[in-house]
């Protein structure tokens, strides 16, 4: 066979569901929209409002909310059309290895590698900061030198709190998901109790003033707004990457993907009406806006219980993140891509050896590297995936053998496209910096699938049975 017809080569969706009937069908609709809500709304409901109304859109930072939330829609039909005609593990990189062929696959799973991981990663140092916040307030104090990345010229090696925070989560996955989900529930309850509670509050002290003018920055000022946001939804797409564990999942992916995009967008825009109804725009260019709101109309009891919120959004981001990049390399192992051995389920239908090997890459990152400037990576590796997907509902639509009883992108192929070419645009946006990095990354990640993945492959073994 040809190079070209060996990078090319696709895998069958039927091939992918007996092989992935090692998992147990537990996760319900209700539970994918907990797991996509604890991906996408994380700390930055707290922050972004304020800062990219300071700083961009003024009031209008309402408006901006809505058109990124209907553009990150578009993408999440197409990733409901996907789910729904392909419940299988591993996200766009399975999506990617049936509909484009194996060489595609792999990009696209290694795009979503990097997203997963140092979002993980970099959250993780958040969720130290804001810990060691919460318990200096008891006169308890983490030795500088356990505090941060490895520094020894500011004095830190190890951010241990970082470390601790990703083990414990991946030991409540490994040990079954029925319990971590539940966990992963009642955190998200508190999060969303914790925004509702401040919007509630927050209501009490909106003056309409604040709102004039709506469009200080102009139109153009809330379309940038909208460019800066449009991150803040990224993480939905890791609900994808449950397929294989959710029961009727022609009926709950299409449910979970759509009504986390839903639920978060309402979100979001509550916060950003009452944020910026409560003081002048001009004032929430802070490190915590919605606590500066509420400190100066002297609810600082409410200030106190936004750190708890913080803690628990970026406890439920870290639990999603971690659970989608196990299954993301469990699916990798399972089709020969990376060493089988990762590709193999516990007992308790769990991909211990993929969760070890994403646990021991995350802790590390989180505890020892400085990860400033590598989180931008995480937008790029999101949007690549998301393109695929959109672009893949053309192709999709054509297999025969590919049956979908379930959901259906409306307005074919008319949204699929402006999906892909909306997505093509925002990484236009994206600094050079960010796309030298990511240029290193996909090097890295052909020469791995050149020199062993595309040798040791389930279709290599197929078009090969000596192997």
């Amino acid at each position: 066979m040809s190079l070209r017809g060996r990078i090319f080569r696709k895998e069958s969706r039927d091939r992918y569901i007996e092989r992935d009937n090692r998992f147990e069908k537990t996760i319900s609709g209700g539970d994918l929209i907990a797991l996509g809500i604890g991906a996408v709304i994380g700390t930055g409901i707290f922050i972004l409002p304020g800062t990219v109304a300071a700083t961009k859109a003024g009031p209008a930072i309402i408006l901006s909310f809505v058109v990124a939330g209907i553009v990150c829609a578009i993408a999440a039909m197409c990733y409901a059309e996907f789910s729904s005609a392909l419940p299988v593990a591993g996200s766009a990189y399975s999506y990617g290895n049936v509909i484009f062929g194996e060489l595609i696959g792999w990009i696209l799973g290694w795009a979503l590698i990097l997203e997963y991981v140092l979002a993980v990663a970099a959250v993780s140092t958040g969720w130290s900061a804001y810990f060691s916040s919460f318990i200096s307030g008891f006169g308890i104090h983490i030795p500088q030198a356990l505090s941060g990345p490895f520094d020894p010229a500011h004095g830190t090696y190890i951010n241990i709190v970082a470390i601790i925070i990703v083990c414990l989560i991946a030991f409540f996955l490994s040990k079954g998901l029925k319990s971590s989900i539940r966990i992963n529930n009642i955190m998200v309850i508190v999060k969303i109790a914790i925004i509702v509670l401040f919007l509630i509050i927050g209501a009490f002290y909106v003056k309409p003033t604040n709102w004039h003018p709506f469009l200080p920055f102009g139109v153009k000022g809330m379309f940038q707004g909208a460019s800066t946001v449009f991150f803040a939804y990224l993480g939905f797409d890791a609900v994808s990457s449950s397929a294989a564990e959710v029961k009727d999942p022609d009926r709950n992916m299409p449910f979970g993907i759509i009504g986390t995009l839903i639920i978060a967008t309402v979100l979001y825009i509550g916060v950003s009406i009452v944020l910026t109804g409560m003081i002048p725009f001009t004032k929430l260019n802070v490190a915590d806006p919605v606590a500066f709101a509420l400190q100066s109309v002297n609810q600082n009891w409410m200030a106190g219980l936004l750190s708890l919120g913080a803690l628990a959004g970026m406890t439920t981001m870290m639990v999603t993140m971690i659970y989608s990049s196990s299954r993301l390399v469990y699916s990798t192992g399972r089709d020969g891509l990376l060493p089988k051995v990762l590709g193999e389920v516990s007992a308790n239908h769990s991909p211990l050896h993929a969760m070890t090997i994403v646990t021991i890459v995350i802790a590390i990152l989180g505890g020892l590297v400085p990860l400033d400037q590598l989180t931008n990576l995480v937008n790029i590796g999101t949007l690549i995936a998301f393109t695929a997907v959109s672009f893949g509902i053309i192709p999709l639509r054509k297999r025969k053998d590919i049956p979908n009883h379930g959901f259906k992108v409306p307005f074919y192929p008319v949204l699929p496209i402006i999906s892909g070419l909306l997505c093509i645009f925002l990484m236009t946006t994206l600094s050079a910096e960010t796309w030298i990095a990511s240029i290193i990354w996909f090097a890295f990640g052909l020469l791995i699938y050149f020199t062993y993945g595309i040798h040791h492959s389930q279709l290599a073994q197929k078009d090969d049975p000596q192997k």
